[in-house]
């Protein structure tokens, strides 16, 4: 079977590490796969030699959306009928071109199939929810026309539906991660930090993640010089968040790490794993955190708290994160028995639901699924 993907590359964020796991794991599995993403045209391919990579030209692209050139559905079309494809599956830009590619798909007789990533919450508790739900709004009427949609989580599908789009084309495939590669292991990283105990928080530094009500527990639970916390990323508010909260509190800014291993390595060396967001989807870093025997304390914001349910971690509320975090770090600090029976229970919770082994069976039942209905529609036309 011939895959075309329609994702990202850059820059770095959830939907890029979605398609470049996913893409490998159906190139291992036999797949041809053709990879068409926004870059520039001369730009040299990055790809092996088993994924073909088709430049999309484009304006303006952030971890959040992408603004195509005036060519770009041009490009597009000229390169699937060159490609030939059996299915096209698009991995969601937040751009005007994934408005357009039902039409292009239908045009070409191409079954499509979309995996939506916006984050969101399952109340509009707060302006960044709000602002998130007019997207599934906006979205929601152009989902309607793509074959399947892939979300998360069962929160997520009943938003959708309750939106309009068909419950027959919403399946729910959660995000899956390579237990084998993130998995407990040994770490230098408390030895690098001086320190007995590790906290971390890994993701965007952006209002929606909410890092400052983290930081303002962290400084007010004055958690001693045995203990350091760890943010990795970066984003709009690393400056001035990083000016303010620094290594005289016990805080380590490292920044975006673009080395992979080297993120396994942090995970592995921490003891608790943070994400207080106030809209998510599905946190891949926390799965990945998970997969490494870390400890996770998340808010119930999309579908973190689904995850965590019923002792895998600790759910936050988004409205009261700062004050829960108060209580809850020096806990943690204090007893690393505790630590070590969630970080087992958060392993394991990814081992039974959230593999990546598990996330590609699905996707092939479902791209079977989907070829099989279009050619019962093909035959009944004729």
């Amino acid at each position: 079977m011939h895959i075309a993907w329609l994702g990202k590359k850059s820059p770095f964020c959830g939907n890029v590490t979605y398609g470049r796991e996913v893409t490998n794991a159906l190139l291992d599995r036999g797949y041809q796969v053709s990879f068409l993403h926004f870059a520039q045209e001369d730009a040299v391919p990055e790809g092996s030699h088993e994924l073909q990579e088709v430049s999309i030209p484009f304006l303006y692209k952030s971890q959040i959306y992408t603004i195509p050139s005036p060519r770009s559905s041009r490009v597009l079309i000229q390169s699937l009928r060159q490609l030939k494809p059996d299915l096209v599956h698009a991995s969601l830009t937040l751009s005007p071109l994934d408005f357009m590619l039902p039409e292009i798909c239908e045009e070409l007789n191409l079954p499509l199939v979309a995996t939506f990533h916006p984050p969101f919450d399952r109340k509009r508790r707060n302006f960044t929810s709000g602002t998130q739900h007019l997207m599934y709004q906006l979205y929601a009427p152009f989902l309607a026309h793509y074959d399947r949609v892939i979300i998360f989580s069962q929160i997520q599908r009943d938003l959708l539906v309750r939106l309009g789009v068909p419950p027959e084309r919403v399946a729910i495939i959660p995000n899956g991660v390579d237990a084998e590669k993130y998995s407990p292991g040994l770490s230098r990283l408390k030895t690098e930090l001086n320190a007995q105990r590790i906290f971390v928080y890994q993701g965007r530094i952006a209002p929606e993640k909410n890092v400052e009500a983290l930081l303002k527990a962290w400084k007010a639970c004055d958690m001693g010089s045995d203990s350091r916390l760890v943010i990795v990323g970066n984003g709009p508010l690393l400056p001035s968040l990083s000016a303010f909260y620094g290594t005289e509190s016990g805080i380590s800014w490292l920044g975006f790490v673009a080395d992979e291993q080297r993120r396994i390595e942090i995970l592995r060396g921490a003891d608790v794993f943070i994400l207080p967001s106030l809209v998510e989807g599905l946190s891949l870093s926390l799965l990945e955190a998970m997969a490494c025997g870390a400890t996770c304390l998340a808010t119930d914001a999309g579908a973190d708290g689904e995850v965590l349910e019923s002792g895998a971690g600790i759910v936050l509320n988004t409205q009261r994160v700062s004050s829960q975090l108060q209580t809850l770090l020096p806990l943690f600090q204090d007893h690393p028995e505790l630590t070590t029976l969630l970080g087992r229970k958060a392993r394991q919770r990814v081992l039974d639901r959230y593999t990546l082994d598990r996330n590609i069976t699905l996707l092939e039942e479902l791209y079977s699924q989907v070829l099989r209905e279009q050619r019962v529609f093909f035959s009944r036309s004729v």
